[in-house]
Parts: C-alpha cells; structure tokens; sequence
C-alpha cells in the first residue's frame, strides 16, 4: 500500500515492459530515462494528499477544517473572508445569504453598499443595515480580524429588537394622545366654569360638570386598562396553574353584568356538569367583561349577546360571545386586538371604549395558551371564539 491506496502493479508492470522494448530496439539513454522520470512523476501525482503535500499545507488544511467545523454549529450568521472572498460561510449564513456566496467576491455577497463600506473598516467596527434581507429589517454586522489576511463578518439580526422598541415608542405616542384629549377638555370645562361667573347659567354649569366627569372617569378608564396591560404583559410567560370551572366562573360574570344591562340583554348556552381549564380566575373575568361589554356596545339593543361554552370530546373547550349587530368589515378583523385600533373611532370614543380591551383578551388568551377566533359578517353580527387546551388531567383537577 502506499498511503492508503494499492500499489499500481498494472502499471509499473507496463513501465518496466516499455523499458525492456525500447532498451531491446537501441533507443537512445537519454529518450528511455526521460520516459522513467515521467513515469515517477505521474506515481508521486497518484498518491495522497497527505503524502503528496507538505507539513505546511497540511496544518494549513487541518486549520481551515477546524475553523470550517466551529463555525457551522454555531447560531449567529458567520462569514470568513480571505483578502475580499468569501471562503467560508455557516450554516446560518448561508440560509440568511444563500449556499452560493461560498467563494464569492464579498462585494457581491453582501450587496448592501454599508456591508462594502466593513470591508475598510478595522478590527471590531461594525454598521448597522436596515433592509439588508429586505421589507424593515434591521442588521448588525461586525468585522473580526483572525489572522494575517483572514477575517471574520459576524451578522446579528436586530429586527425583533427595533419592532419591539419601535411598538414601545407607538404605544407610548398612542398612549398620551389617548389621555391628552379627555385632559384638554376636562382643563377646558374647567376654565369655563371658574371664569364664566354669573353669565353661566345652572344648567350650562351641570352640563359642564357632566362632561368633565365623564371626561375623568374616560381618563381613570384607560389608566386602568394602560396597568391592566402591563400587568398581562409581564406575566404573558407565566402560565397559569389553577384550575377554573369555566361553567361557573362564566355564569357568575354574566350574573354580575345582566343585573346591571338587563338580563333579557344576555342569554346563555352552557354544556351540563362543568368545564375546567388551567387559568387565573381574574384574568378570565377579565377577559369575559372585556367581550361581553363590547358585544353590548356594538350589537344591536334589541338582540340579544349569546355567551357559549362548549366541551369538545378531546376535552378542548370553547368559550363563544356572540353578537348580533352591524358586523366588522373583513380588512379590519386582522387588527382589532392591536393597541388603540378601532375600525370606528368615533363609534368607539362615544360608547366609552379606551382601544385597549382587545389587546387585554390577546395577551391574556397568549398567557393561557389558548387562540382567539374573530368571524363576522356585515348587517349579522360577530363571534369571538376563545378554544382552550383540554386539561392534562381533568379528573385531578375537580379534586383539587
């Protein structure tokens, strides 16, 4: 064997009976040693690499290997630069990139004119792209120096990051042009009344008075739900672990809200026995006033808002508020649980409605591990379905 491969018997036998013939026809030395030395040299061609190369080379390949197999596992898209090519490139660089920016000039493989402008740049300087993938990304690229000619592009995506500050920086302008209205007309009302003196009459000074009251009481509404909000977020990963009857819990709500609305406003359909999930006994009130007050608001007066829990014989179970009212055109449904949407502002505004009960419902629907489901259909009605997991052990949990 040489190496790892078989010796070439066929050959050197082949060799050795040219050089008998052409010694036997008197061909010239010189001609026949030529021929021997070519023959040697097409052998040393044939065998391995680690033995037809040099120690040096091979260290070298032992290191590129090992950087190869380093960064492929890891998370973060990766890129090794040799002077301006791309020569290595990670498993997730190449998912960000595309497999085909191996062995490419790093100008055409980052593409972006901020990603060229790295490649002067020095050890640890990095930019910042927006779009560098496309729509609103947002990436960070980092230039690493290894060695000698060798470098590194590390690529970290922000875009989760500047959503979430940017949905901070919205919420926060949403949130005090919210409170900014009812304070303007409340600071108003209030300047009417200390200056107006005798040129008000009683009954313009009790409907000043009736609208600053109403005005506060909007404000303490959406302070309550702002906190309400930050409580749900906060405790979004926390899943609960009580078990709820459901059956109970709903009809104790639907009690509570039918003494103050009208029973005949309110009809139930309840399964028989009881239907537990794993939640938190307030925040599922919550929830419940949440849909039911605004299927009061904005179904018709003269229908009726049908609350349902239905038990399915997975155990799964669906908790439905049903409205018959004007209906919510298709394009709107995707947003009604974004922070202060309203697909009728004014509509909304004047039954009391401060844009943040739906994206209460979401968040707390998130943290129970539940889905919500919006149909409707204009001049019929809509229906918010609520589906929660069955218990992992339903029996365990009537006990407790």
């Amino acid at each position: 064997m040489i190496g790892k491969r078989a010796i070439p018997w066929a050959g050197i036998t082949l060799a050795i009976m040219t050089c008998l013939g052409m010694a036997a026809a008197g061909v010239d030395f010189w001609l026949y040693l030529a021929v021997v030395m070519i023959w040697l040299g097409s052998l040393w061609l044939a065998l391995p690499e680690s033995e037809a190369k040099s120690p040096q080379l091979d260290a070298e390949k032992a290191s590129r290997d090992a950087m190869r197999e380093t960064i492929e596992s890891l998370g973060h898209p990766l890129l090794v630069l040799e002077g301006s090519r791309v020569t290595m490139a990670n498993s997730a660089a190449r998912e960000v990139l595309g497999a085909h920016v191996v062995n490419q000039d790093a100008r055409i493989a980052l593409r972006h004119p901020d990603a060229m402008r790295l490649l002067d740049m020095d050890d640890g300087d990095s930019v910042a792209i927006t779009g560098f993938t496309g729509g609103r990304s947002l990436w960070q690229l980092t230039r690493r120096h290894i060695e000698k000619k060798r470098w590194l592009i590390e690529l970290i995506d922000r875009t989760a990051e500047s959503d979430v500050s940017r949905a901070h920086t919205d919420f926060v302008a949403n949130s005090s042009h919210e409170l900014r209205t009812p304070l303007a007309a409340i600071i108003g009302y209030v300047e009417t009344l200390s200056d107006g003196g005798p040129a008000l009459d009683e009954a313009a000074r009790i409907r000043f008075h009736e609208i600053v009251l109403r005005e506060a009481r909007r404000m303490q509404s959406l302070v309550e739900d702002l906190m309400s909000l930050s409580q749900v977020e906060a405790e979004k990963n926390d899943r609960p672990s009580e078990p709820i009857d459901l059956v109970k819990l709903t009809a104790r709500v639907v009690g509570e809200i039918g003494s103050i609305q009208g029973r005949e406003r309110l009809r139930t359909n309840f399964p028989e026995g009881e239907a537990f999930v794993l939640g938190d006994a307030g925040q599922l009130e919550q929830l419940l006033r949440n849909l039911i007050d605004n299927a009061l608001k904005y179904g018709h007066s003269e229908e009726a808002v049908v609350i349902e829990v239905l038990v399915a014989p997975n155990g799964d179970i669906a908790l439905s508020i049903i409205d018959r009212g004007a209906g919510i055109a298709a394009e709107h449904i995707p947003h009604l649980t974004r922070r202060f949407y309203r697909t009728d502002p004014g509509r909304s505004r004047a039954a009391g409605g401060t844009g943040l009960g739906l994206a209460i419902v979401k968040h707390i629907i998130e943290r129970h591990r539940a889905t919500l489901q919006i149909s409707s259909t204009l001049g019929v009605g809509t229906t918010f379905t609520v589906n929660f997991p069955a218990m992992p052990d339903v029996s365990a949990a009537k006990l407790s």
